[in-house]
């Protein structure tokens, strides 16, 4: 891979990227306990300025995170917690009378923020979901015929509780799309458990101080921007993203008859987005196929659809994932 003439960070600029994410994931590790795939999914979607759905049961420090997050960077931090009769006005805002001036005010809702959390997105009904989406990728809103512009950071970190049905509503597809990666979180083992339960007993968790500021997650997402992609990776992502949607031809018929829809471009692009963020995580100037590969999961598990029978023989995404990724040739 010839990087010489088509890297454009500075040397310079890379040891600033490298330090500021080190402060970042030591604050990150100060503060919570374990879940280091979660703090670099954070982080990637911190990086890349893309959109976050979170996945577990509850209790795993998600909302936590989401904060610590926040916190280190000075952003404004905003938590709305979904429900069957949230409406899409709790979420946007609405225009209110004004008696007294005879006029009517707009009245901002919550998702004008750097970082909104939307905890069990999926208690809330089609038309609250739907509400979100023009923010997500346009990163605009429109209230009574005005258009508002999001912050230029602009994260939204959304939790679902995979367990409880009972009063949830599933996301659409073109829901599903607009976020850049998917992280499922597992329970902490005993160690990190005992851990948890010390730091509380000492109150560890509180008085969260920034250690940056918004001027530096700027920085790096500019950065992000510049590293080098080689045409054989970009290569590669395609293919990838090719055999989702031609599973029949690419893995076996056994595994291939579970899949119902593969991923959109917006999964390439994801691939592409996030490979630069990791690279610069990993402290380098330049995107390699590892990077692909590492990614596979977040990008893709929320972009390949499954149908009925998957669920009935216990087939999981990540099963197909892994045959995809296997019957690809790595550059």
């Amino acid at each position: 891979m010839n990087t010489e003439d088509s890297v454009k960070i500075t040397q310079e600029e890379l040891n600033r990227s490298i330090e500021t994410i080190r402060k970042l994931w030591n604050y990150y590790g100060e503060k919570i306990v374990g879940q280091k795939s979660l703090g670099l999914s954070l982080i990637i979607s911190l990086i890349a300025n893309g959109h976050i759905l979170l996945e577990s049961v509850p209790g795993l420090a998600k909302t936590t995170a989401a904060k610590v997050i926040t916190d280190a960077v000075s952003g404004k931090f905003s938590r709305i917690q979904c429900t069957p009769d949230l409406l899409p006005s709790d979420i946007i805002g609405t225009q209110t009378f004004n008696y007294a001036q005879n006029t009517f005010e707009t009245k901002l809702g919550p998702v004008y923020a750097n970082f909104v959390l939307l905890d069990e997105i999926n208690r809330s009904s089609a038309k609250t979901q739907s509400a979100m989406l023009e923010a997500m990728q346009e990163h605009q809103t429109s209230i009574g015929g005005v258009i508002y512009k999001m912050p230029e950071v602009f994260i939204v970190i959304a939790t679902q509780n995979p367990i409880e049905q009972e009063g949830t509503y599933l996301l659409s597809e073109a829901q599903l799309d607009r976020f850049l990666i998917k992280e499922k979180i597992d329970y902490p083992n005993v160690d990190e458990e005992m851990e948890i339960l010390n730091r509380i007993e000492k109150d560890a968790f509180s008085n969260n101080q920034a250690i940056l500021g918004l001027e530096d997650v700027k920085f790096l997402q500019e950065m992000a921007k510049k590293v080098y992609i080689d045409n054989s990776v970009k290569r590669y992502i395609v293919e990838i993203i090719n055999a989702t949607r031609n599973t029949d031809k690419i893995i076996s018929k056994d595994l291939s008859k579970y899949v119902t829809m593969g991923s959109s471009s917006r999964g390439a692009i994801a691939f592409m987005e996030c490979a630069k963020a990791l690279a610069l995580i990993r402290g380098r100037a330049y995107v390699i196929p590892e990077d692909i590969k590492s990614l596979s999961y977040n990008v893709l598990r929320h972009r390949i659809e499954l149908n009925y029978a998957a669920v009935a023989d216990d087939v999981k995404v990540e099963t197909i994932i892994d045959a995809i990724m296997e019957a690809i040739k790595t550059p």
